[in-house]
């Protein structure tokens, strides 16, 4: 169908507030909506275009497993090396410092962790 698109995808996180944190304050996200759901509250972050990312942690006592999960979040972002630096500073792992990858051109890519775990990778367009 023309027109179609993805529009948020959902992680689970072991502390909302904290997750929230760092995708507005380190990834430079904004804050666009919470929820307050019967088993769950939500958190949706997301840049003025593109996907966002629903942060849900479960409150409904069952068993959750929030850390290290197999799922990778991939950013186009400005300056690789400065998030990568204010990621570090948050006390966070930077697993791959931004470089250029061979098969990508001149991309800079790199790759760090979120507070849970998940894969954030970042990806830098060379200069025109």
């Amino acid at each position: 169908m023309a027109g179609d698109t993805m529009s948020v995808v959902g992680i689970g996180v072991s502390d909302l507030d904290r997750s929230a944190d760092f995708y507005t304050r380190v990834l430079g996200m904004t804050e666009t909506q919470r929820f307050k759901l019967p088993h769950m509250d939500e958190v949706i972050v997301g840049f003025d275009k593109g996907a966002s990312i629903a942060l849900m942690h479960w409150t409904d006592g069952s068993q959750q497993h929030y850390r290290a999960n197999p799922v990778k979040l991939v950013f186009y972002v400005s300056d690789a090396k400065a998030i990568a630096e204010r990621i570090r500073a948050d006390g966070l792992k930077v697993t791959r410092e931004p470089a250029p990858l061979k098969g990508f051109g001149d991309m800079l890519i790199g790759l760090a962790e979120d507070p849970d775990g998940y894969v954030v990778e970042l990806l830098q367009q060379p200069a025109a």
